[in-house]
């Protein structure tokens, strides 16, 4: 594992339109997973559109690193089932973090928007998104789309903290 460049704080909102894995609903959770780290949400009970509100923290090595998120069906007597996946690419907010701090950025206006994400090959964005600068922090909301099902899509946000931040980030919440 390579230096830290800095953390990426997720939060998983919510999942909207989850497709049916048991009888009439399905049991969600969510994996995450950035490089050799890995987090787990908490299974939400019978519903296809589920409230998870939870905040992941990840140390960051590779500004070109990709977040992979699964969301499964918990399962009580067969291996769970798999429910889609998605992914997102966290070059767009690890560069506004470096131009951020190229401009001395932090202090201004209290929203910037820094870069503007479109759906594509690289991400399962649903549509498009922005990186933003908001009161010194560069936080970025998505919807995605999940993979590999008719239907399904995760809402996150994510926050940069660089390593050279004078507040430490919290320590990671991770769940497996």
């Amino acid at each position: 594992m390579g230096e830290t460049i800095g953390f990426l704080k997720v939060t998983v909102f919510q999942g909207k339109r989850l497709i049916i894995r048991d009888f009439t609903s399905s049991d969600p959770y969510v994996i995450l997973k950035l490089e050799n780290q890995t987090a787990r949400t908490k299974v939400i009970n019978s519903c296809l559109n589920p409230v998870w509100n939870e905040e992941f923290t990840f140390a960051v090595t590779n500004p070109a690193g990709i977040l992979k998120l699964e969301v499964l069906n918990k399962d009580r007597f067969k291996p769970d089932d798999k429910m889609g996946h998605t992914r997102l690419s966290l070059h767009p907010i690890v560069s506004a973090s470096r131009l951020r701090r190229a401009l001395k950025n932090s202090a201004g206006a209290e929203e910037t928007k820094m870069r503007k994400v479109i759906p594509g090959r690289d991400n399962c964005l649903v549509r498009d998104s922005f990186v933003r600068c908001v009161k010194g922090e560069i936080v970025q909301e998505v919807w995605l789309r999940l993979c590999d099902v008719k239907s399904g899509e995760l809402e996150l946000k994510l926050k940069w903290v660089d390593v050279s931040s004078p507040t430490q980030p919290p320590s990671p919440h991770m769940r497996v």
